[in-house]
């Protein structure tokens, strides 16, 4: 009898316990501004609170790990790092080696040039013959080099978009997504203008490897992503540093 209480007891113990947190290992380059940036010594931005928020409702603890982004996909392959928070765009490449949460922002590419000159430079197609600034290993360097006249576009590359932003005193444009580029106008010293219409719609998400412990996190990563999209979280931490909601679809967008 003193048995079954005790096998009971454990029994009632192991479906009340909490779980064990875990820390999530998350890279980001702390250089893409409003997204991951660091200011005075404190790393902030648009994924570092959607992190924190992601964490507080998995129950686990989470841990920035910066490097320089053309080493980010490296370190999540390697095992260094468990997903990657920085604007990584859902492709086709990226789907064969890592399983992806659902999207959490819609964006499109935007051309921005000096004001003065956005009447020459107009969009994508008028960047033939013109020197182009883009973040390496990003989605946006794919896109250039993937276009038709990819040979006749001078594609120069730095590790950051604050790095994309003074070369302009040494290229003719930038390329970077749609909400960075109005947030880096309205804070760049000098001055900038959009060149067109976003083109390529892009959704970003988090990228886990594909095994059975990544596919684990981000089924529970995911979850979290649906929760803080329907209690408005996601929304408000968007609005803070965006100011606009890039978290639906853009055919959803007001």
């Amino acid at each position: 009898m003193r048995k079954t209480i005790l096998s009971a007891i454990l029994a009632l113990g192991a479906f009340t316990a909490p779980a064990l947190s875990e820390t999530i290992r998350v890279g980001m380059s702390g250089g893409y501004f409003p997204f991951t940036f660091t200011r005075t010594d404190e790393l902030q931005g648009f994924e570092v609170d959607f992190m924190r928020a992601v964490a507080e409702e998995t129950g686990d603890e989470v841990e920035f790990v910066t490097m320089s982004f053309s080493g980010l996909i490296g370190a999540l392959e390697s095992g260094r790092i468990d997903t990657v928070a920085n604007q990584i765009t859902i492709t086709p490449e990226r789907e064969a080696k890592f399983t992806f949460t659902q999207p959490y922002v819609y964006d499109g590419a935007q051309v921005v040039v000096k004001a003065g000159n956005e009447g020459e430079i107009t969009g994508p197609e008028s960047l033939k013959g013109r020197s182009v600034a883009v973040n390496l290993g990003s989605n946006f360097e794919e896109l250039l080099r993937n276009l038709p006249y990819a040979d006749e576009i001078d594609i120069r590359t730095y590790e950051s978009n604050i790095e994309q932003d003074t070369a302009l005193g040494r290229v003719d444009a930038f390329v970077m997504d749609r909400v960075s580029s109005a947030q880096v106008i309205a804070k760049s010293p000098l001055p900038l203008a959009l060149a067109g219409q976003p083109f390529d719609e892009i959704r970003n998400a988090l990228p886990f490897r594909n095994d059975e412990a990544g596919n684990a996190l981000r089924d529970r990563v995911d979850a979290a992503i649906t929760t803080l999209k329907e209690n408005g979280t996601l929304a408000e931490i968007s609005e803070k540093w965006l100011d606009a909601d890039v978290t639906k679809p853009l055919a959803e967008a007001d």
